[in-house]
């Protein structure tokens, strides 16, 4: 079995990101990035169907700048066997929409022709959580989102998923997308020495003009800003004093 695993150059999560003066979105100079967190999980879970012996091959596809040959070379650290990077351009702060990956993704995979494709739920930079159920309207193929389990059985995926009454199971025909939750599994640690060996490995290059796909945007950011930072307490000296802020200051009661 060939499972393909997109990934995705974000800011690193442990990063706190700065708004550009104009609002016009994040800056991103100077800033550490590194592979999306759901990425990861799903690489990982893909690598664990290949320690089983189910998998036979993974290949991980990123599309994006040139810089994304560093998530690719992470990504052949932790075990996937091949990879491709789709260069879209060479401005690291313009981001494909979901429809426009989808539809990028989709070509790779008429080309490699996996049997699974397994994706991060969402990308940490832009939560869209749609580029998975967009690839699987476009292939025509079953989908199981959210996947906090997953099982391999003879043709079929059996898929786990937390929904807000509890965990579904459901039974996907191969081939399908699985997109995964934080419980599906914990990341393994990339030793040093399985970065360096990643470096002399070979990367795939495809031009994006080549896949004829049309990316060109359907929206438009009107502006940028940063949360509202949290306000100080308040210290209260008695029940009375607080329930007559919580009701007239606060209006929660």
């Amino acid at each position: 079995m060939k499972i393909l695993v997109p990934v995705k150059r974000v800011v690193d999560y442990n990063v706190r990101v700065r708004v550009r003066p104009d609002g016009s979105g994040v800056d991103l100079n100077h800033v550490k990035m590194s592979m999306n967190p759901f990425d990861e999980i799903a690489l990982e879970e893909a690598v664990r169907l290949k320690g089983k012996g189910i998998a036979t091959e993974i290949v991980a596809v990123s599309i994006g700048v040139p810089q994304a040959k560093d998530t690719l070379r992470t990504a052949l650290a932790m075990g996937a066997d091949r990879t491709i990077l789709v260069k879209s351009g060479d401005d690291v702060s313009q981001d494909l929409e979901p429809l426009s990956v989808a539809r990028i993704l989709a070509k790779v995979v008429a080309t490699e022709k996996p049997e699974l494709v397994i994706a991060g739920k969402q990308a940490i930079d832009n939560d869209m959580n749609a580029t998975g159920q967009m690839l699987a309207a476009l292939l025509g193929w079953g989908q199981g989102t959210f996947a906090s389990a997953v099982r391999i059985d003879e043709g079929s995926a059996l898929v786990t998923r937390e929904i807000d009454g509890g965990l579904q199971t459901i039974r996907l025909k191969l081939p399908a997308v699985i997109t995964t939750d934080l419980r599906l599994n914990e990341p393994r640690y990339v030793a040093l020495p399985a970065i360096m060996k990643a470096k002399k490995k070979p990367l795939e290059e495809l031009a994006l003009a080549d896949l004829g796909v049309d990316t060109r945007p359907h929206l438009t950011v009107v502006s940028t800003t940063e949360p509202r930072q949290r306000q100080a307490g308040v210290k209260v000296q008695s029940v009375d004093e607080l329930l007559s802020k919580l009701r007239n200051e606060a209006g929660v009661i």
